[in-house]
This record gives structure tokens, sequence and C-alpha cells, in this order.
């Protein structure tokens, strides 16, 4: 029984026994050592790291997590997860960032530690998409080149940068309170307001502010005794305070508070001075070019660049100006050396550690910039539309709208710039592109210096001078006096060898011109078309003859400029057709030896190695390398551009011996000739023939000479027909340069690029176009004037309007109502025929200028010209005594009764009578009389002007004088208050609506002044003048109000009607933000409404890449043309879609009030080449597509070239708007696009 109750012990566990487990490393051997003990390891931190199994990582990443499934199409999926709920990771919030940072405070001296000081830190919470500071950081990588649309340009330099403190605490709706005027009687928002206090209260003293008086209309509870002996007290502070003040004046600022509050104001009034007018700012200041810099090494003794040659004092100006880091534009002649100036900033940037962005008006001038750049200085990279060389250089070579593209888009390249070079600035004066340069200049930020290279223009100053407004900082304009390689100008007519040497000097090398040659080649002339005459009859031969012509011309040129050396030549031709014919048509000449055919062939089996093969075979190529051959090129816009290229680097190798260019070769760098050649003086500018501007002929005209190398450079103009006139020759050669003008204009990309922006605004950019500069140059005189007017209008005394004055206000304005309704319906007089007719000789009239009030005249003689008549006019005045001198006007009334304005109170005089003969302007005719005199006005005229010659001025007048004086005094006496004259509905017949109308408000005007009561007050004239006087500066003050405001401005009402066309089509609301479809269109280039259009229309996303690229041609394709017939039917029904769109966009422009018509808009497009661009998207070698069409292979090259970037933005603008296959469609397209010749590598680039 024992046994069966004993206790069941359970066995002892592995810890209970006198044993512990040691593992022996990894090899799963263990060992038992004695005593009790945990299990032990010789690796005390376990197994070294594994793989984990592949199986458990899925599943616990995949299956275990929903995080990881899809958000759409879980219906295999498992049906619940454990979750293991956290709430509190709801509330986890990043912290706060810190306000503000300890900075130390050092001796100047020794640069010890003194002390801490708290500052606040204003960069805090910035982002590329909220702030336009310097101070936000960075974007990413990707984007530091380009930017990003979405992000925010950088503060434009010039304008008044708010704080980071004023932006984020100013609400949108927020006004600005000043509080240091008026604020007590007029509200915020309120232009008047009302004073509580009660009148005759003393005003404080400036600075003070009375505390009774503010607590003076409350009813705080205390007695009214204290508070009316405190206000009537003779002695009161508030009294003694503001005894010595005028009231109302502003409080003073001070630096503390107890300069504001407790330092005693004066109590002397301060003597009123005459206004000072304000100083005038000179912000273009011009630098003097013909004194020598002596001391230029003195002062830059380790110049960041140097030269082989001595620079010119214009260079060294420059170069001085840049190392103080001043803004420059230098004006210099053709070939004077403006790339000296560029280069110097180039390579101070590079010892600054800075970058320089370089900026060209067109493609092929960047290319070249970027070899020489690269040759000389080796870190430089080149930005254009297709290309993208070493972005992270630290000169930038690109064209200006690409430079306006990553202002707006807030590239970081901005923020390490220290200079952007213009070059060729009088590229602005170009209608289509001229806008650019302006956008760039406004939006540059503050930091970056700005360096202008022009042509002469006779503008300079006034153009730096709105720079400097503009950015607020001196700009040193630098001119040169000549050229370097002075200019001779000759006339030829020759046209067979035997007068291949009637060369003819028209004007030196001095300037001075030179008649004789002229007339010489007139002769000369005359003299072969009458041997023609006698030869082959009396039809003269024509003007411009045809290929045979000027085949013979140019063969007799070429051979007298051969055998005198004055080879290579330039000829400018202007037209792309007779560019070619010219050169094929020499088939006979042969200008090149055979070492330099050798080179010439050498050069372009190089050049032309990189094309494939069947490329080569072009047309083109192989009509270009036979005339390469004998030293004749072509270049025009026609060409295809490594052909171009070809013929430049030949030309500039001095290979090419003959060139027939266009206008457009005077744009290229530093490829000079022996002689330019002008093929003719006229020229078509897209709208009309017309003679060349000076502008034009000195640019083209510069190409000639070669600095160093010729003494002189030769420029012929050819007189294939006749010789042109005298005057025109003279007016193109030695007349002044195009002025540089404005030509901005507002653009939906612009305006949505500024709407997306709340800091910015586009009248802040309208007002700071070069457009806007005449008017806008004097706002500080009219800010300050504003402010004494204003100063003036409080100092005067309100006049007396109560009791029989009450009406006296509406008296003056009646008054002046009915003035200028006379003066309108008198206007309109002038310009009729009727009235015209009417003012024959013998019409009386009433005068009244600024020497005459109401006299009464006679017409004497009237002028011809139709465009600005003159009538002379004998008028009655004064006879002039030794007290009166006789120019003293005569006193007119100051305060105008009834009878004065209703009638014309006309002049009589006060003793004798004299009269004067005068030369009057339509506006100095008040009225046409129904009175016709008979005068004999010759005879008049030639007595009066004897009798003005001292010998005869004591002769009596001429009877027909005196007659005429007599009649127009009697008439005077008789109707003091006016002759009767012509009506003009019933008697000159006009049926102008504002004429009848204005006649009828006129009438009734006069019965509302003839029942005015204000007149019998006897001090209605001392209240009237009181009342005129304040009028007249107030209207004076709202003239300067509507200077100073957004309302004067020219483009205004298109800026509204542009936003109502955005707010209609969808991309701004109501409030102005810029909505998802105007953030697409601020992505793209140009036609930004339309390419929007059709991509929120679904247009091109069913559509192939070859066939969206075909259609988008109609876009940039510059040959007028149609779709051919051949084109598939997708691509027929896709071009009337977008010829549709583009109708819808161009009606609600007409119906929001702009001027371009529907038919204009849609005439923009141009699907001439849609065609050729699907056939070479789909694969067809170029040599295949000029069968296509007869557009010039050049032409075709472009097109497609700036293709392909519509393509690239449209890409990008889809995937900002989430569309991935409409945006690998378009990534798509531009490939297809990008191949064989159409994008071969510059040769400038390799």
């Amino acid at each position: 029984m024992l046994e069966s109750e004993r206790l069941v012990l359970p066995p002892p566990g592995p810890l209970d026994l006198p044993l512990r487990a040691v593992e022996l490393g990894c090899t799963g051997r263990w060992e038992l050592l004695d005593g009790p003990g945990p299990p032990e390891s010789t690796l005390p931190h376990g197994l070294p790291p594994c793989a984990p199994d592949l199986q458990q990582e899925a599943e616990q990443l995949f299956l275990s997590s929903p995080a990881w499934l899809p958000l759409h199409g879980v219906e295999h999926s498992a049906r619940k997860w454990q979750r293991k709920t956290d709430p509190w990771s709801l509330l986890a919030a990043p912290g706060a960032p810190v306000p503000s940072d300890l900075q130390a405070q050092r001796h100047s001296t020794t640069g010890q530690i003194l002390g801490y000081k708290e500052v606040l830190l204003e960069n805090r919470n910035l982002s590329a998409t909220t702030s336009l500071s310097l101070r936000r950081p960075p974007g990413p990588p990707s984007q530091a080149l380009w930017g990003n649309p979405t992000q925010y340009p950088f503060w434009p330099g010039g304008m008044d940068e708010p704080t980071v403190a004023d932006l984020s605490t100013r609400e949108e709706a927020e006004e600005e309170i000043d509080f240091e005027k008026d604020l007590l009687t007029v509200p915020p928002g309120f232009k008047k307001g009302v004073d509580f206090a009660p009148k005759g209260h003393p005003a404080p003293a400036p600075g003070l502010l009375s505390l009774s008086r503010l607590l003076e209309p409350l009813d705080l509870g205390g007695g009214d005794e204290d508070e009316s002996e405190a206000v009537g007290r003779p002695g009161s502070a508030g009294e003694d305070a503001g005894s010595g003040s005028p009231a109302g004046a502003p409080l003073a600022r001070a630096s503390s508070l107890e300069d504001l509050v407790l330092k005693e104001p004066s109590t002397a009034t301060p003597s009123p001075e005459a206004p000072k007018p304000p100083a005038q700012e000179q912000w273009a200041i011009p630098v003097d070019v013909t004194s020598p810099v002596g001391d230029f090494y003195r002062l830059i003794p380790q110049p960041a660049f140097q030269w082989p040659f001595e620079p010119d004092v214009f260079q060294k100006q420059a170069i001085l100006h840049l190392e103080r880091h001043d803004s420059v534009f230098v004006a210099a002649h053709t070939s004077a050396g403006k790339t000296v100036v560029a280069e110097y900033a180039i390579a101070l940037a590079q010892k600054h550690m800075t970058r320089t962005i370089y900026t060209s008006p067109i493609k092929a001038l960047s290319n070249q910039k970027f070899r020489d750049f690269r040759n000389t200085f080796g870190d430089v990279g080149l930005l254009t539309g297709d290309v993208q060389l070493h972005p992270e250089a630290s000169c930038l070579i690109m064209t200006t709208e690409i430079l306006r593209s990553m202002l707006y888009s807030g590239s970081d390249v901005i923020r390490d710039l220290e200079w952007v070079i213009f070059d060729e600035v009088h590229y602005i004066n170009d209608a289509e592109r001229g806008v650019v340069w302006e956008e760039v200049l406004i939006m540059l930020p503050d930091h970056v210096s700005i360096i202008l290279l022009s042509a002469t223009v006779p503008n300079a100053l006034e153009f730096a001078d709105w720079i400097g407004r503009l950015k607020r900082r001196q700009i040193y304009v630098i001119s040169t006096v000549a050229r370097p390689v002075p200019l001779e100008h000759h006339l030829f007519t020759g046209n067979s060898p035997k007068t291949q040497g009637e060369l003819f000097l028209l004007l030196d090398s001095r300037g001075a011109f030179h008649t004789k040659g002229y007339y010489a080649a007139v002769e000369a002339k005359k003299e072969r078309m009458s041997k023609h005459a006698q030869t082959f009859g009396a039809k003269q031969p024509t003007h411009h003859g045809g290929p045979a012509q000027d085949r013979g011309v140019y063969l007799s040129l070429l051979a007298s400029l051969r055998t005198r050396a004055q080879l290579p030549v330039v000829v400018f031709t202007f037209s792309r057709g007779r560019c070619d014919e010219q050169a094929s048509g020499l088939t006979s000449l042969d200008l090149t030896t055979g070492s330099e055919k050798s080179e010439i062939h050498l050069f372009l089996q190089r050049c032309l190695a990189r094309l494939r093969g069947s490329d080569r075979q072009l047309p083109q190529v192989l009509h270009m390398s036979e005339l390469l051959h004998r030293g004749l090129g072509v270049h025009h816009s026609g060409i295809l551009p490594i052909l171009k290229e070809i013929v430049e680097m030949l030309f500039s190798r001095g290979l090419v011996k003959v060139l027939f260019a266009t206008e457009t070769f005077a744009m290229g760098v530093n490829m000079p000739a022996r002689t330019v050649v002008f093929d003719s003086m006229r020229k078509h500018d897209g709208s009309a023939f017309r003679d060349l501007l000076p502008g034009e002929y000195v640019q083209m005209a510069g190409r000639a000479g070669r600095r160093g190398l010729d003494p002189t450079g030769t420029v012929i103009l050819l007189c294939k027909g006749r010789v042109p006139e005298m005057a025109d020759l003279h007016r193109m050669m030695m007349g002044k340069p195009s002025q540089l003008q404005s030509q901005f204009r507002l653009t939906y990309t612009m305006i949505l690029n500024l709407l997306r922006v709340d800091a910015l605004r586009v009248e802040d950019m309208m007002k700071r176009s070069f457009s806007e500069f005449p008017s806008r140059k004097d706002s500080k005189a009219h800010e300050q004037s504003l402010a004494e007017l204003n100063k003036r209008l409080e100092a005067l005394e309100e006049p007396d309007v109560t009791g029989q004055l009450a009406d006296l206000p509406e008296y003056y304005s009646w008054g002046e109502e009915l003035t200028e309704a006379r003066s309108l319906i008198q206007r309109r007089i002038m310009e009729s025929v009727n009235g015209l007719k009417a003012l024959s000789v013998g019409r009386v009239v009433v005068v009244n200028n600024h020497e005459h009030h109401n006299a009464l005249g006679v017409i004497l003689q009237v002028s011809s010209n139709s465009n600005s008549r003159v009538f002379t006019t004998l008028v009655l005045c004064d006879k002039p005594t030794a007290e009166t001198p006789k120019d003293r006007a005569p006193a007119t009334p100051d305060v105008p009764f009834p009878d004065d304005l209703v009638g014309f109170k006309l002049f009589l005089p006060e003793g004798p009578c004299d009269h004067v003969v005068a030369k009057l302007q339509p506006g100095d005719v008040a009225a046409i009389a129904t009175k016709v005199l008979r005068v004999n006005g010759e005879k008049i005229l030639e007595d009066f002007h004897k009798r003005q010659q001292p010998k005869f001025k004591k002769d009596p007048p001429l009877a027909g004088v005196t007659t005429a004086v007599q009649e127009l005094l009697r008439l005077a006496q008789a109707y003091p208050a006016g002759p009767p004259t012509l009506d003009p509905v019933n008697d000159l017949q006009l049926k102008d609506v504002s004429v009848v109308e204005g006649g009828l408000r006129a009438r009734k005007l006069e019965e509302l002044i003839r029942g005015a009561q204000c007149v019998h007050s006897p001090r209605f004239s001392a209240q009237y003048l009181k009342l005129q006087e304040r009028m007249q500066i107030q209207r004076e003050i709202e003239r300067l109000r509507f200077l100073l405001s957004d309302q004067s401005l020219l483009l205004l009402p298109e800026y509204h009607q542009r936003v109502e066309v955005l707010r209609t089509l969808g991309y701004v609301d109501e409030a102005g933000t810029v909505k998802l479809a105007g953030r697409v269109a601020c992505a793209m280039s140009s036609h930004e409404l339309l390419l929007t259009e059709l991509m929120f229309d679904n247009a091109l996303s069913a559509l192939r890449p070859e066939e969206i690229a075909a259609l988008l041609s109609g876009l940039v394709c510059q040959s007028s043309g149609d779709a051919g017939d051949q084109l598939p039917s997708t691509l027929k029904q896709g071009v009337e879609r977008v010829r549709a769109v583009a109708k819808r966009i161009g009606e609600v422009q007409v119906a929001c009030g702009l001027n371009q018509s529907v038919e204009e808009f849609v005439g923009e497009l141009n699907f001439g080449l849609v065609e050729v661009v699907y056939e070479w998207a789909r694969g067809m070698p170029f040599s295949e597509l000029a069968g296509l069409s007869g557009t010039p292979e050049g032409l075709v090259v472009r097109c497609i070239q700036r293709l392909a970037e519509m393509c690239r933005s449209l890409r990008g603008a889809a995937r900002l708007v989430g569309e991935p296959v409409l945006g690998a469609k378009m990534e798509s397209a531009a490939t297809l696009l990008r191949r064989d010749i159409v994008f071969a590598a510059s040769l400038y680039t390799q």
C-alpha cells in the first residue's frame, strides 16, 4: 500500500542534469561538460549569414502582405489576411523643421568667436514647385539641365522680390494694409472713408498717436464731463503736440521706439519749397573708345585670356568692364571683332568656376561657334533642338528659344550662371522670333550679367537704357567708330568681255559719294542701249534678262575680278532658284588649280563617307560636288545641311572662289570675302518687292574685306537693266541702319507659364517689354509728381457749394462737356469733304488757339497738301504798343459765364484794330461762319509780307486789306456772341451718328448752362476758380494714375481676350488657376492650343506612329501646298480632323475678340509634305523622296528635324497627362524619323 501511494515525479529536464552541452562549430558535433547550465556554442553569435529560402521569401512578400497585391483583378487572390493593426502609425508625423539657427559672431580682425546669435531661417519648406527663390534645394539630377514644366522659374531680376515670410503669410485674397496712412478713416479696400473725429479737433504731431482721439468715438462708460473737459482744455497735450504740424501728416519712420514716440516734435514749420524735378536716372552709359587704354595691363596684370594679337580699344574697354562684372552692349561694325568680348567672358567664367551661356539666333551659327570655342577652350557644350553635347560644360551654346524654355522650367543651370551672351541682338527686329529675346531678357535672374553683341544700330543707347531700367543695373554701351577694313562701293554695267571694265566707283573708303561715277555708269548704260536699238530695233532690252544675259554678266565680272586678284567673292541673290540658276549657268568657269581640286576631292570624300550609299548619289550632292571642284558654291535654305556645312568650310579655307548665297549667309561667322556682289538691290519680303534697307545692305556688304589681308573691301552692285536712281542708292548705302524695335506680342505659352506662378503676373511682363518702354521710362517722375499733386490737393481749400452755389460742380462739368462736344463736332467737320470745301478763300472763320481767342479771320490761301492742310488766314488782333509787346497773347476769361460758354463771345479790340496773317492748322478753326468775303488773297499776302520788311514797315496797308479788316470788325460788333455758323447736319450734310448726337447734346447742355443758379451768386467767381483748380489737379492725378496702372498697357485688351480663350477651352478656371490642359500646353514649343486639343480629343491615340508624324508635319512645314490625292484614307480623315480642331479654336478666338480670322488661323497649317513624311517614317530612302514633292531638299530636312522635336515635346506631354500609350507612340515616331542624311551629325561637332 505504501508503494501504491508513492508520488510519481516527472523525469528531470536537460537543465536539471548536472551537465551542459557545448556545440562545436557548425559541424553538428556536441560535447558534454560537467556542471548544470544551458547549452553553449563555440559560435556565440550564431551561424554565418546565408541566403534565405526563396519560397519562404516569396510567401512572406507576395502572399502574406496585401500591400504588394494589385489594386484591380484580385479575383484569384486570398479573401482574408491577418493584418497586424497599428493605430499609432496613423499619428506618426515628421518633425517640424527647425525655424532658426545659431550664428557665430566673430571679431572682425582676429576671427575670435565673441558669442552666438539666433537667426531665423527663411529657406524652410522651399521646393521647385512652390518657390522662385535661388535658395530652394536643387531638383533631381535628371531635371537639372532642362528643368521641368511643373517647376517655377527663378525670380526675374529687376522685380521687387518678396521675402519668403511675405509669400508664406500673405494669403491670396489678403490686402496689404498701410498702418501709417488714413487707416483710422479709410477702411482697407476703400478709396474714401469717414473721419469720425469732431471738427476743430487738434491733430496729433507726426509720429504720435493720440489715445484720446482713438478712444473718442467709443463709449467706454466714462463720464462725458471729463471727456469734454479734456477736449476743450486750451492747454491740452494734444493741442500742444499738434500745433506745430499740419493735419494728417504721415507717420515718420524711425529705427527705434524712442525716436518714434518719445522724441519731441519740431514746432518750426518748414518753409514751402518748390518741388525739385526728379533726378534723371541714367542706366545706359556710353563708353569713349576714341582714346587709348594706356593702363590696361596695369589694371589687369593677369588677364583670364590672351590673344596672339593686341586687342582694339573697344575690346579693351569691354574687357575692363567685364572684370568689374558689369553688363555691356557692344555695337560694332561687321568683322570688327565682337567675338573677342565673348571669348573673354567665357574664359572669365572658367576662371571663376561659373558657367556661361552663349545664345545665337540660328542653329547653324550655334554649330559654328561650338567648333570655334571648343578648339579654344575645350570645356564647351552644345544644346540645340536635336543635339545635346557635353551639357555639363562651363560654356553652353544654344539657341535663344532653348534658353527661354530653361528659364520658364526652372533649370538648375541658371544657378551657376555668370554671363549670358546674346549674339546678333539686332535679330530682335524679327517679327516672328523677336519676342523671344525680350522674354529672355525679362526673365533672367538678378545675379546673371548680360553681354549684348550687335551690328551698329542707331538706338543702341535707348535699347541699353531699357535693359538697364529693366534689370536696375547700368549697361555700358561700347560702339566702334569705323570699320577696321573700309569698303569701296561700285556699280558694274558690263555684260561681255568687251565691257568687263565698266566698274564705276560710287562710294569711296572715306564715305564720300561720287556723283561722277554714277553719271558715268548711266552714260555707259545709255550708250549700250542705243547700240542695241540700232542693231535690233527700237525695242529696249529687258531689265532682267534670262539665263544667257546673267551668264554674260557674271562671266565678264568674274573675269575682271580674277585679273585684279579680288577673289573670293560672295554673290548675294534674293531667290533660291536664281542662286541655283546662276551657279549652274557658269559651266565653262573653272577657278581652281590641280592641287586645290585634289584637296576639295579628299575633303568631300571624308565628309560624305558618313552617308549611306544611296544618299551619296543624290542629285543635289552630285551637282554640288561638281560645282565645288570648279571653285563654285551655292548656299541657301534649300541646300542639305551637310552640304551647306561643306560649302562653309571650303569657303573659309579659300577653296570656294565664288559663292552664290541668299541673305542668311550674312548671319554666318568669320567668313569674310575679298569682294561682295549684289545681284539686285530689290528683294521680296514675303508680301511685296522693295529696296534693300540700309541695315540689310550693311549686314551683307560687311562680308567684304578680310582683316589683315585686304586693305579695302570691294562691294559691287550689278546693273543688269537700268541704273537705279541716285536717291535710292544714296539712301541704301549711306542711310541709317534700322532701329532696334520691339516685336513683343502675347503668346499662349507665355501667358500659361506666368499664370501658373502666383508671384508673377503677365501685366508685369508687358510693363517691362521694350514696346512699353517709351511710356514707362518716366514712371519714377510720374510717381513723384503724383505724390506732390496729392499734397497740393490736400492743401487746397474746399469750394463752397452750398445755397445758391449748389449747382456749381454741375455747371463746371456742363461747361467741360460742352467744350468737348463742340471740339468733337469740329474735328468731324474738318475731316469731312464738305467741311474742307467750305474752307475756301474768303470764308470767315472763328480762330481759337494759343495766340488768338475767338478772333474772326478770313481765309486767304489753302495749301494743296491733302495730308496736312494749312489755312493762311488774316486774323483780327490788338494794335501793339510799347507797353504791350506784340507777342503777348490776349487775355482769356478765367471764369466763364453762360454767355462765354453758349456763344463764342468774339474778340473785340480794346483800342486801335490791327491784323496779322497766321498759318492755321485744322484744329485752330473753332467755327465756320456762313459769311464769305470777296478778297484777293495773293495781293493781301504779298502786301503783308512786304510790310514785314524794315523799310516798308510804316507803309499803309493795301485798300483790300483795310476793307477786309473793317468788314471783319463790323461783323464782330454786329454779332458779339458769334456770327451765324454753318450747321454740320443741314448745311454740310454730315450724317454721322456722333455728329448728330453731339449736336443734340450740345443744345441740351446750352439750356442747362443758361438755367444755372450759381452764376447769380456774388461769390461765383472766387468759388469757381477754387473748383477749377481742384478739378484740374484731380484730372492730372487721374491721368498719372492711368499711366502708372495696368490699364494703360497697349496689349492689355488682347491679354484679356487670350485669357478668355484659355478659359473657354478649359485651360484655366475662373480664378485664373492653370488646369491640367494648361500645364500640358506649357510643355509645347509651338501650336500649343492645337496640339493640346488634339491630345485631349484622342485624335492621335488611334493612329500608328508614322501616321501621327505625317499629320503633325502640317504644323511645322514651311512650304505651302495641299496634301496629295494618293494619301491613305486614314491620313485624309486625320487631316480633316486637324483642320476641324483648328477651325474650332479659331472660332473661339474670334468669339473672344481676337483680330485673327478663322481662315488665317487654319491657313497657318501646310499639309504639303504629309506624303513625304509618311513615306520617310515608313523607311523610304531619301533619294526616292524627291519624286514625291517639288520642295527643295533642305526644306524637307528642316521640316523633319522640327517634326522630331515636336514628337519629343508631345512625348513629355503624354507622360505628364498619364498617357503611356501615346507617349510610346511619339517615342517610336521620333525614332522612325531620326535616320540617315536628315539627322547626319553636323561637321562642326565632329
